[in-house]
């Protein structure tokens, strides 16, 4: 095969964009089309579960007022089986819900109005983190599983196990907890882990980043008020524990 064929038998990203605004919707895809990305679409809570499990998309643009069940109840049922990256789109006034569905995993958020070109660039950025882990394939090399004490991060499967238990994290958080395992005991300001975490649309911010360390604690610590991985380098920013 050619690799003009190939090139144009690549498979597409698709994008789950879900608002109950028409013309919303219309702008979104169309932009989102013009990019090379295949767009699937729905207008309310209950359609966008069904067409995240049915279509399985490589991202979700996801509107948190909408109608039949809201966008955190959606988002809510799809996290409990999918680790699908969500960028969440948000009016003005809904802090509450913005910080709830962060802490929930959210990988971002966009807030209302938005410019449709900065939509497409947080897509693709977020999109460049989830790929961050190489493709499975052939023969692992030993690089490509790193351990501290009973932590596993595996970087073909894109997984994390500690004591033999799969851990479910985003793809922020796996990079994070990636760079942490990497370097044992090395403290990182904050300043460098939003470098190290964001592209050169700087898509993740201070807030952000505190939020999904405390996800990550969450997740990976037995006493998440008293991290034994995770620790707090006041003054600097964060580092892992070297437990080597």
């Amino acid at each position: 095969m050619s690799s003009a064929a190939e090139a144009g038998s690549e498979r597409k990203p698709t994008i789950l964009i879900v608002d109950d605004e028409p013309d919303l919707l219309d702008v979104l895809e169309a932009y989102l089309r013009d990019d090379g990305f295949t767009v699937v679409r729905a207008d309310d809570g209950r359609a966008a579960v069904d067409a995240a499990f049915r279509e399985k998309p490589d991202l979700i643009l996801l509107d948190l007022n909408l109608p039949t069940i809201s966008g955190l109840d959606a988002f809510r049922e799809i996290r409990a089986k999918s680790n699908v990256p969500v960028i969440m789109l948000t009016s003005r006034g809904q802090e509450i819900d913005r910080v709830v569905g962060l802490e929930l995993g959210a990988d971002d958020y966009i807030g209302k109005p938005y410019s449709p070109r900065e939509v497409v660039a947080r897509v693709k950025a977020v999109l460049r983190r989830t790929a961050a882990a190489p493709a499975s394939g052939g023969v692992r090399e030993p690089h490509e599983v790193l351990r501290l004490s009973e932590l596993v991060v595996d970087r073909t499967a894109h997984e994390v196990t500690r004591n033999g238990e799969l851990l479910k994290l985003t793809p922020t958080e796996f990079r994070l907890l990636e760079i942490f395992v990497e370097h044992p005991g090395q403290a990182f300001t904050r300043d460098h882990l939003i470098e190290l975490i964001s592209t050169n649309d700087g898509d993740v911010f201070d807030r952000t980043l505190d939020r999904h360390i405390a996800n990550l604690r969450q997740k990976l610590e037995v006493d998440p008020q008293h991290p034994k991985y995770i620790q707090t380098v006041y003054g600097v920013g964060y580092k892992i524990a070297d437990l080597t």
